[in-house]
């Protein structure tokens, strides 16, 4: 699994951090356990009420989380799962969304949480979702991550 060699992260003083979640609605069992992951992280930093964003699919994540980063927010986990068809599609959605983000995070100056899922089948996203028998919680990851930033960053104003 990509997880091997994931860093241990050490996160102080984050429960006053404002930190929104934007999901996709594709894939509903994926996203049901990338939410809990991150709902399940951000708990566990004591960030009690996210706000919390759905939209149709990964393709609008960006436009979202841009939205949410101009107002305020100090950390935006952006969740969602494309997986490989037999068109270019796969392609265009997972370009699109990872640009999009990163153009976002770069502009704002505020973190985003990646956890947007690009497998090959079904089975892979399960397996990186957080749910029972999964191996992976990138819910939780992309939560870490952020939160994880956001404090660096806070840190350095």
């Amino acid at each position: 699994m990509s997880g091997h060699g994931a860093p241990e992260l050490t996160i102080k003083n984050a429960a006053d951090l404002r930190v929104a979640v934007v999901a996709a609605q594709w894939h509903e069992q994926v996203m049901n356990g990338l939410l809990d992951g991150a709902h399940r992280a951000l708990k566990e930093l004591g960030i009690e009420e996210p706000t919390v964003v759905r939209v149709p699919g990964t393709f609008e994540l960006p436009v979202a989380a841009k939205r949410l980063a101009e107002r305020g927010y100090d950390a935006v986990i952006a969740l969602g799962v494309v997986i490989r068809g037999g068109t270019p599609h796969f392609e265009y959605v997972c370009e699109a969304a990872t640009l999009g983000l990163t153009q976002v995070s770069v502009t704002t100056g505020v973190p985003i949480g990646f956890g947007v899922l690009t497998c090959d089948n079904e089975q892979q996203a399960v397996d990186r979702a957080g749910l029972e028998g999964s191996a992976e919680d990138k819910g939780h990851e992309a939560v870490t991550a952020a939160v994880a930033t956001a404090a660096t960053l806070r840190a350095l104003s």
